[in-house]
Order: C-alpha cells, then structure tokens, then sequence
C-alpha cells in the first residue's frame, strides 16, 4: 500500500480539496507533538512508536480526555512518540481505498502498519466494527492468530475493556483500569523486547506480571450444552487465573493534560477539561462507571487550582469543563469555584459542571455558576416513580428535583434538560406514565415563582434511553425488554407528555440499544459476528445514519438462541463472560445489591457509609476517609 508521507503534496491536496472537513487529517493542530527532528536521532531498539487508535470521527475523538491525558502521559517520555489516529469519514474512507493508501497518522502521514504498537480506545460497544475497519484500512491483519512478528502489537482499553470478549480474538492484549502507569510500563517492555529481540509471544508473558494486562490467547473458554459458559482458565503458567485490574491509588500523581491539543475544527466537547476526580461514590445499580471505576479518588484543591491557571494560559478556549462522573460530590467544590470563577471572568471563560446531583444542586452554587455564561443544566432523575428510583439506587426524591430547578430557574436559566431511562427493572406503566407527571409537576413549579424572580420563558428537554445490562453492575443480571415493549413505551411517554410547547421530547432508536446489549454481555463466539457485519458494511455503528440493523439483525439470529440468549434475565449461579477479569468491586457485594434492588432497598453513598464492596482493599480515595455528615441544609460535609 502507498503511505500518506510518499505523497507529493501537490497529490495531498488534491485528495483534501475532494472529502468535507479536510482539518480531520492534516494534523499540525497547536500544542500537537512533532518528535521527528529528535526522535529518530535515537537507536531503531531504544524507540517505540505508539499509534493512539480512537475508532470515531475526529470531532469525538478530540473530545475525549483519555486521548488527552495518554498522549501527553507517552510523549513525555523520550524514547516513545505517540500519534494519533481516527476512523476517517466515509468521503476519506472512499479515497484512501481508491488510491490504495493506508491509514495514517496525524503527526507524520506514517502508515498504521509502520507502528510498534497500535492503541485501540474503546468507548463504547458500537464501536467494535469501527476498530476492524481502521485495521483494515491501516493494513494490519485482523486477528491476533493471524499477525505475524513483524506485525504491530495490537492493545485496547478504555471504559468497555472490562468485558471484550467478544473481540477478544481481535486483540492480543487487553488492559484493564487506569491507563496511565500501565501504559508506561507496556512501552518501556516493548523497548526491552526491541533491545533483547524478544518474540512477540516472550513479550506477552513477561507483560502478565502487570495488574490490568489480559492476553486473551492465554486463556481458554468452555461452554455447556446450553450455551452458557462452562470454565475460563488460563493455558499458560505465566497467566494469572484473574486479571486484577490497575489502579492509580494517589491522582495528585498522575499525568494531567496541560497543554491539551487545540483542534482546527468544532470538536463535540470543544472546551478545556479537568478531571476533578475519578469514580463515583453514590452507587447507582444501573452505572458501570460507577462500579468499575471505584475506589472514588479526588486531586486536591491545590492541583486543580494550579492547573486551571495553567490551562487558561495555554488553550484559548472559552469554557472548562470540571469533570466526573458526579461533580457536585466533590469535597471542595464551593471553594474551587470561588477560586475559579475570578479567572475564568478575566479570561472570558465559561465554567461547565457537566454532571450534576439533583440534590446538591442549591442556590450558592446556582449563583457561583450563574457568574460566567449559562449553559444548559442537565439532571437525570432517570425513572418516573420514587419506587422505581428506589430500586436504581438514584437516592433523589421527587422534590430534589424541583427544587434543584426552582434554584436554577430563579438564577436565570430558561432551559431544562432531564435523562431517564425506560425498561428498568421491575419498571411499570405507572413508573413511566410517572415521567409525564414530573415534568408537568416541573412546570407548574415555574408558574409559582413571581414573574419577577423567573425567566419569561421555560423549555424541558426530555431525552430517554433504553436501559442496557452492563458487566459489573447489580444489573447485571437484568434482562432487556423486548423491542416492541421499547416501543410501547417509547410512545407512551410522548402521550404521557402530550402536545406541551415547553416540552420538547427526543428519544433513541431503539435497535442500537439491542446490539449493545447483546455486545455489552456477549462471549467470545460474537466475533465472527462482529466481523461478518464489519465485512457486509458496518462500521460507525454509533451514527445514526451509518447503523445497519439489515445487517445485524440477521446475523444475530443465527446464533444458537438468538439475540435473546443474550438480552436475557441471568440466574444468579451463571458465569459470565467477564468471570476472570477483578475489577475490585466482589461479585458478592453485587448480588446483595441486586436482591436490595429487587426489595426496593436503598444502599448510601460511599462517603455516608461504607458497604463493604470490595473496593476498600486498594487503600486510596473515599474508602480511607471518615463518613461525612449532614449540615443543617441536608448537605454533606
């Protein structure tokens, strides 16, 4: 195949001017790493190059903080330079097909095949058909089995990486948890591996020794007559029986992205990021973030003071997103907003605090918020009923979610935007008839506020999704519903919300939403599958205008039992797919929480009470902190 840096620029150009948005791959963006003046000075053995694959457009890689946070971590380390990659458009795609060019990096138009290792960034499971294709496209074998010693070593991780057995013939190693250390430690191996001309598969079993590297090769499944899985063991001595995942216990230490890449184009997210912690606390039944990601671990005021000085000195964007998975669980946040607010005004910065508890939203914070411009505030009350609410573990009643928008309402915002999910378990008519009540409850409240103290105008976004059993949540053994129950109540909600001008209502096909059930718990045997679709056309399975239920609906049910094999209810006795991988939280611990959740029991938050989860035996973050207490407003402290 002919590589992008053999072209003539004239020729360069010329494919440019012939795709939309031709900034996706000249590269050169500010603050981008350019190492070749110096980095090919170094021994052929003493280098590693790194090809960060995030299997998406552009606009939705640029948006994600992993990418951020891995390319900074890897380029600052002399010996390894790390360039990026993205799935191209479909007009790019056509072109480099036609023109047999391979895949290339943003950095330095290399091909992927040229690559020491290839990176694959996994999101979310409708990406799986895209990681085959920029393979393809970068001309590298799809199959471990099938790459040879000269062929690039082929990683993944990311938040799906907790259960990939369904590429996991795709892969030759898998990690599991933060990736920051992990991936140092990989690379340094594979430097060793060059200087001391290790084979690839030498190479794989010295990286066992890691916590959070699974070499799917290294393990065999078993299936009894029914299906279901028998045994996962591991064929070679090296191969821990379980992966135990990696974790970074102080996130003081690790790499934060200072300097983060400024793209040419409007990315999705285009703003400036800091991870203000990692994990989440509050233990929602339905989140695998929540679960996988513990222990909850903070950076300190100080750090994150530091650095957004730093970042607004160095970006030119006009917000700073404050991010985690529940922002406003942060210890101190008030005071961290106090300190921001003054800079972020001198320097014309918005503040966005993307994920916020309906009760801990209150009128100081509204205020300190209000102070920059005002972005549209998001709760996710998630189900329609206290009951069903109960049963999630969301812990907000009814009222919080009133309040929370009387505060916001009375400080200035005019627009609402509320997450549920349907087809939750144990979900009722009632439960979803509930949604519609909410939101006419919601606008009443505005009605009640003075016209004086309220914006003229008010409009509720109503967004559902379908829910999906996840690996590693007390939901995990949870069924779907059927797609004609999706359907009914998908219906059911718009008549519950009726013709209301203040209401606008968008809801999700549901279709994906069964594909990343199936592929959320799948096994092995779904990678024919996956590459079957990926060979018929899918890819960018995420996009509503590329997903190809044609083509996956009927693959799916060739399989023995169907797509409902998979979208199933679980006995709890049943292994899983994911049985050899440990992520902290003990499978003991989900299984109380799944009976509490079909009692309608509630479980406190980490940082109330702890519940012995499993997540404790790490040493770090909420689980070495003492219970925090409620003040006089209900807020803990």
């Amino acid at each position: 195949m002919t590589s992008w840096s053999s072209l003539s620029e004239a020729k360069q150009r010329s494919l440019l001017r012939k795709v939309e948005k031709p900034a996706r791959y000249t590269g050169g963006e500010w603050q981008s790493c350019d190492k070749r003046d110096v980095f090919f000075r170094l021994q052929e053995e003493d280098r590693v190059r790194f090809a960060f694959c995030f299997p998406d457009l552009y606009e939705i890689g640029m948006s994600n903080l992993a990418l951020q946070i891995l390319y900074a971590t890897l380029n600052a380390d002399d010996h390894t330079w790390c360039e990026r990659f993205f799935e191209p458009a479909s007009d790019m795609r056509e072109q480099l097909i036609k023109e047999n060019i391979a895949l290339f990096s943003l950095e330095s138009g290399t091909p992927l095949y040229a690559f020491d290792i290839v990176g694959m960034s996994i999101s979310y499971e409708l990406a799986y058909t895209t990681v085959l294709d920029m393979l393809h496209l970068g001309n590298i074998p799809l199959r471990s089995v099938d790459r040879g010693e000269r062929d690039p070593l082929v990683v993944a991780g990311g938040p799906v990486a907790c259960n990939l057995e369904p590429m996991a013939p795709f892969f030759d190693l898998i990690m599991i948890g933060d990736g920051e250390e992990l991936l140092s430690d990989i690379t340094a191996l594979y430097r060793k591996k060059k200087q001391n001309r290790m084979t690839k598969r030498d190479f794989l079993l010295e990286a066992c020794r890691f916590d959070g590297v699974y070499v799917p090769a290294f393990y065999d499944v078993t299936y009894c007559p029914d299906g279901t899985i028998d045994t996962i063991l591991p064929n070679v001595p090296e191969a821990p029986r379980v992966i135990q995942k990696s974790v970074i216990r102080d996130l003081n230490k690790a790499k934060m992205p200072l300097a983060p890449i400024v793209p040419h184009l409007n990315v999705v997210h285009d703003r400036m990021v800091m991870e203000i912690f990692r994990g989440c606390a509050r233990g929602c039944r339905f989140c695998q973030a929540g679960f996988t990601y513990r222990p909850m671990r903070e950076r300190s005021f100080k750090r994150l003071s530091d650095a957004a000085h730093e970042l607004f000195q160095k970006t030119g964007c006009d917000e700073l997103g404050l991010l985690s998975l529940s922002t406003t669980d942060y210890s101190q946040l008030s005071e961290l907003l106090e300190a921001l607010i003054p800079r972020a005004e001198k320097n014309h910065v918005n503040l966005s605090l993307p994920s916020l508890r309906l009760d801990a939203f209150e009128r100081d914070m509204a205020e300190q918020v209000a102070t920059t411009r005002r972005a549209g505030l998001t709760f996710a009350p998630e189900a329609g009923t206290q009951r069903l609410r109960d049963v999630i573990n969301k812990n907000i009643v009814e009222e919080d979610l009133l309040q929370a928008t009387e505060v916001a309402l009375r400080n200035g915002w005019d627009r609402i935007k509320l997450y549920y999910m349907l087809g939750l378990p144990t979900e009722t008519c009632d439960d979803v008839d509930g949604i519609g009540d909410m939101v006419n409850r919601l606008i009443a409240r505005w009605r009640e506020i003075p016209d004086q103290l309220r914006p003229r105008r008010f409009f509720v976004n109503v967004s559902t999704s379908i829910f999906i059993p996840k690996p590693f949540t007390p939901f995990q053994w949870a069924g779907q519903i059927s797609p004609d129950e999706m359907s009914d109540r998908q219906q059911r909600v718009a008549l519950a919300l009726g013709r209301n001008r203040r209401v606008n209502y968008q809801w999700h096909q549901f279709e994906s939403s069964v594909l990343e059930a199936v592929l959320a718990r799948g096994d092995r045997r779904l990678a024919d599958v996956i590459e079957k679709a990926w060979m018929q056309g899918s890819v960018l399975d995420a996009w509503h205008e590329h997903f190809r239920w044609d083509i996956w609906e009927p693959l799916l049910s060739e399989l023995p039992g169907g797509i409902s094999f998979y979208t199933r209810e679980r006995p709890l006795h049943e292994i899983f797919p994911w049985e050899h991988i440990q992520i902290g939280v003990q499978r003991t611990f989900l299984e109380r929480e799944w009976r509490r959740a079909m009692e309608g029991k509630t479980t406190p938050a980490c940082f109330e009470q702890c519940s012995h989860c499993g997540a404790g035996k790490y040493g770090s973050g909420v689980c070495l902190q003492p219970p925090r207490k409620a003040d006089e407003k209900g807020t803990k402290t």
